[in-house]
């Protein structure tokens, strides 16, 4: 059996099995092997030069130990560096790197961290002189002044199976969130009296 290349080097990878092993196995593989069928065959002949004036891409720099599935050896030679994992939302994504990405764990943490990220920002925001304001941020002014409403009644538009979710979607943790503060202030005030 072949030795397998390293991952992100200028080679092209070998096969684990022959192709004889592979047509066996899996039926119509390699009905592209003649390459009069492969239309990207003449860039495939030896001698071709790719451009790369490199064998191993120079590695990328690590500001802060970076998430990397289990599927992988090592991190891609460059990676993005925009956003750091933080608060819990980083905690979240880093667990989420402990499954495969074949699992729907993997995924579903990902998404709940997206979710605990926005709410980490807007809870931030309520610090500041400008704190987010629902209202104008989601588009709710656009529905009355842009005929929002009559575009959506007698259009055939697939997106009118859900528009009765939107106000629940976007208000609801709001209201959710203004509940609480409520509650919270109601006990305080009691404790006081």
């Amino acid at each position: 059996m072949p030795e397998p290349a390293t991952p992100y080097t200028a080679e092209k990878p070998a096969l684990k099995e022959s192709a004889e092993e592979l047509r066996a196995r899996i039926p119509g593989w390699g009905v592209d092997l003649d390459p009069k069928d492969r239309p990207s065959f003449p860039r495939e002949q030896a001698g071709i030069e790719t451009g790369a004036h490199w064998d191993f891409p120079e590695r990328q720099s690590q500001p802060w130990p970076r998430e990397k599935s289990i599927e992988h050896a090592m991190l891609p030679p460059v990676f993005g560096t925009s956003t750091p994992p933080q608060g819990a939302s980083g905690a979240i994504r880093k667990y989420a790197y402990r499954y495969s990405e074949g699992r729907a764990a993997h995924w579903l943490l990902l998404l709940a961290a997206d979710r605990v990220d926005a709410w980490e920002h807007h809870l931030r925001s309520l610090a500041t002189p400008r704190p987010d304001n629902p209202i104008t941020e989601t588009g709710l002014r656009a529905e009355f002044k842009r005929h929002g409403i009559s575009s959506r009644f007698g259009k055939r538009r697939v997106d009118t199976n859900h528009s009765w979710l939107d106000p629940i979607v976007v208000a609801g943790p709001w209201a959710l969130a203004g509940l609480g503060a409520a509650a919270v202030l109601r006990a305080l005030v009691r404790r006081r009296h």
